[in-house]
């Protein structure tokens, strides 16, 4: 294929995209079953990388045709892969034990070379509350209350002094997450659907990825236009609270560049299924039909067409020209040779002209 989207000259409002990556929720049907979506989901990182993808991060999500566990996943895929950051976009914190999870993620962080990046929410689904054990406060409260003991497990810091003798350390122990991974705590992000969240996230000092559902906007504002105002207002917290500047900020986007007519009538009709469904569309076979969309929620576009035509789109689109890194947003449904195509077709046709370079 040798589609090549005309090269543009960046407005002064368009950030270059310093990296690309894309997201995946490492999904399986019912035919082929979850040990054939695991190996899917390692050889479409594997793929990624050869075309020079900086990111690749998969979506959790539990109970379903999806990845539900994805630190062993990046356990595994990272010894496929020598260069590729690997993600999951995003944790639940109310969901995980924080001290668990910090020894978790050192474990994996080291087994991969440093290559973890870990985005993490406040958000919580009130039906998993059955399962997981309710709390006596509410649920984002306890769910930022266990993000901070995470940050803090993570960082190093000293979580508990042995008092006295007969609990597995000698008196007088300090009591610190191991393996310890010192970098890992720079490479944490803020899973943000809101521009309270993105706040939050330059409040503690972690980076943003901005997802594809987002809440709170103002009336008549586009899905880009409140994007680009929470990205603005991370980064001017950033500064005000850390005096630095702040790290690149991550956008999670649906870009379908279709190099042939069958793909641009495919991939239209995928925007058509996710504009009617809302986070209902493409759902692998066997998988569970989720509840409404929340009120007052607000879904992102998707940008497909030509190249020619996704290109003006993305630049023209608000949160995204705001954005340092955007990571491709694959439909649920699609399999691995469709996924592999999508990651193909963009970096051959439009994403040069983004200013993207591929990693080595």
């Amino acid at each position: 294929m040798n589609v090549i989207a005309p090269a543009r000259t960046l407005s002064t409002s368009f950030r270059p995209k310093t990296r690309l990556g894309f997201n995946t929720r490492v999904s399986f049907n019912d035919d082929a079953g979850p040990a054939q979506g695991l190996r899917d989901g390692i050889e479409l990182f594997k793929a990624a990388e050869r075309l020079g993808y900086q990111s690749g991060w998969a979506y959790q999500r539990h109970f379903d045709h999806y990845l539900s566990s994805p630190l062993p996943f990046f356990a595994a895929a990272g010894q496929h892969t020598k260069h590729i950051t690997l993600g999951s976009a995003v944790i639940p914190m109310r969901y995980q034990d924080p001290i668990l999870l910090a020894e978790a993620t050192g474990t994996t962080d080291l087994l991969i070379g440093g290559r973890l990046e870990l985005a993490i929410s406040t958000g919580a689904n009130a039906a998993f509350d059955a399962v997981f054990g309710t709390v006596d406060t509410d649920a984002r409260t306890e769910a930022k209350r266990r993000q901070s003991r995470f940050l803090a497990a993570i960082a190093g810091e000293v979580l508990h002094t042995v008092a006295g003798a007969g609990q597995g350390a000698p008196e007088g122990a300090e009591l610190r997450v191991t393996p310890h991974s010192p970098t890992l705590r720079s490479r944490i992000r803020q899973g943000s659907a809101s521009l309270g969240s993105a706040v939050q996230a330059a409040e503690l000092g972690i980076g943003l990825i901005s997802g594809t559902v987002q809440h709170d906007h103002a009336e008549g504002e586009t899905f880009g236009e409140y994007q680009a105002r929470s990205i603005e207002a991370f980064r001017s917290t950033w500064r005000e609270t850390w005096g630095t500047e702040p790290p690149s900020v991550a956008v999670a986007a649906s870009i379908l560049v279709g190099t042939t007519a069958e793909l641009r009538q495919k991939y239209a009709a995928y925007d058509l299924e996710r504009r009617t469904q809302g986070i209902a569309a493409s759902r692998p076979k066997g998988a569970l039909a989720p509840a409404n969309q929340p009120p007052g929620a607000q879904i992102s576009p998707v940008f497909h067409g030509s190249p020619d035509e996704v290109l003006e789109a993305v630049l023209n689109d608000p949160g995204l020209a705001a954005a340092d890194e955007i990571v491709l947003f694959l439909p649920p449904a699609f399999g691995l040779a469709e996924n592999v195509r999508l990651l193909t077709d963009l970096v051959k046709t439009v994403a040069p002209s983004l200013g993207w370079t591929p990693a080595a």
